[in-house]
């Protein structure tokens, strides 16, 4: 096998292709060993460490699941199944219930054919890289496994689904009573959870996609297929709408007159909420350098000061561990809460910015207005050396771009952490100027950085 196992979220690809039964009982021997032999499991009066274990609908997550958790049993862990939830309800029960592992077979937003399984550690925390490496590293490490008495024992438990949507509820303190919303379940794990959280907190719901089978995971629907969303909303005369992906830790909006509204539109909005009530720690907001250039202006103006990690929700949440802040996240609609929450949860940043509506009396797009996001290209120049990225022909035609754009636009260059890609994003006052720069600075990228050079 080429390259690393872990990516920035688990181990995800083809389910039976990359990600086979074997691979998945091997990985959960290696995980219960591993973490065992670091003393990352707590004693229990069993004396027997303990994982919940969930997936999102996709066939494969049901061989998946059977072979993690014999894998984990057969190393000694006993195994709660809590059934088909989004990945952050994994993540808040393995902390609730003092689990010394969590597993979420799913592979989010991608297509049904894939899958993955992502390991969360006791309290819910995602595992350092160091320690993916470790039980990566011990695949290939034949060790004893126990007998008898000593192996883990499996049930299921799949009313832990009322202690999550209890902690959801209990998180705002205001009624969504008056309000209409469409939620577009992706086929996925909200399909239940998310309607249901939202008619709790007093809203009437109208769920699409919510109705999986196993095979329609994010097909044509959720945050990555938002059509039937936004026709959706303005048919019914909703307030707003509400998508998730397919494991729902991402929360993307529509207004009322069907209007796409980003992550970054809902990061501004509820962290302009917590200042104007105090309660905005640090006054930071963590956001990815991919967010767009309005909203940093956005928060610049509400005298807001935002810390840029880099892409993937693993380094938002180290930049919001580092300085103790509360709130974070990415244009994907990734929302992290820190306060309720381990990581993104698609469900609830639904009802906290559902709740920011009312406790304001303003529509989701007097809300969305906050930030007036600036036109941006993206171009992906293939087959790439990514190291030539630093070459000084390609520093000269930043410089210059940059120059001509001024402060009313911007431009990342970003390698790929899995292709030989070179990401190229533009933003500019013009969806032409955009373009324009992109085009050109992406020829520049394409000359220069050619592999065979």
């Amino acid at each position: 096998m080429s390259g690393r196992l872990f990516g920035t979220d688990g181990v995800r690809g083809l389910a039976n292709g990359l990600l086979t039964a074997e691979l998945a009982t091997n990985l959960g021997v290696a995980a219960a060993q591993v973490l065992g032999e670091r003393g990352e499991f707590s004693s229990h009066k069993s004396d027997r460490p303990f994982a919940i274990v969930g997936r999102d609908p996709r066939a494969s997550g049901e061989f998946l699941q059977s072979a993690i958790s014999a894998g984990l049993a057969s190393a000694g862990v006993d195994v709660i199944d809590v059934g088909i939830l989004p990945t952050p309800a994994v993540a808040f029960l393995t902390d609730l219930t003092g689990a010394d592992l969590g597993v979420m077979l799913s592979a989010s937003h991608n297509a049904m054919p894939d899958n993955g399984i992502k390991f969360f550690a006791r309290g819910g925390v995602k595992l350092d890289d160091t320690i993916e490496d470790a039980i990566e590293a011990h695949l290939d490490v034949v060790s004893e496994l126990p007998t008898g008495s000593g192996v883990g024992r499996i049930r299921s438990e799949h009313d832990l689904v009322e202690k999550y949507l209890h902690h959801l509820n209990s998180s705002i303190s205001n009624s969504l009573e008056g309000l209409t919303v469409v939620v577009d379940g992706a086929n996925g794990s909200a399909s239940l959870v998310g309607p249901e959280a939202l008619r709790r907190a007093g809203a009437q719901v109208i769920s699409i996609h919510c109705e999986p089978d196993g095979l329609n995971i994010n097909e044509n629907c959720g945050s990555t297929h938002m059509d039937d969303l936004f026709a959706a909303v303005v048919k019914h005369g909703a307030d707003l709408g509400i998508a998730h992906d397919g494991d729902a830790d991402r929360c993307l909006a529509v207004d009322a007159d069907g209007n796409f509204v980003d992550g970054d539109q809902i990061l501004a909005i509820l962290a302009s909420g917590r200042k104007s009530r105090g309660a905005l720690v640090g006054n930071t907001v963590v956001a990815t350098v991919m967010s767009n250039l309005g909203f940093n202006i956005a928060m610049k103006e509400l005298e807001i000061e935002v810390i840029a990690a880099a892409v993937g929700d693993r380094y938002v949440l180290e930049e919001m561990r580092t300085g103790g802040f509360t709130i974070g996240g990415e244009q994907s609609g990734h929302v992290v809460l820190s306060e309720f929450a381990t990581t993104g949860d698609g469900v609830l940043t639904a009802l906290h910015l559902m709740s920011e509506m009312k406790a304001t009396g303003k529509s989701m797009a007097e809300l969305a207005a906050i930030v007036n996001r600036l036109p941006q290209v993206l171009i992906n120049v293939p087959n790439v050396d990514k190291g030539a990225i630093s070459k000084s022909e390609v520093s000269k035609a930043v410089a210059k771009l940059e120059q001509e754009l001024g402060s009313t636009g911007r431009i990342l260059l970003r390698p790929s952490g899995t292709e030989p890609l070179i990401r190229v994003m533009v933003e500019a006052a013009t969806a032409d100027q955009a373009a324009s720069v992109a085009k050109e600075l992406a020829d520049v990228v394409a000359t220069h950085c050619a592999l065979s050079q």
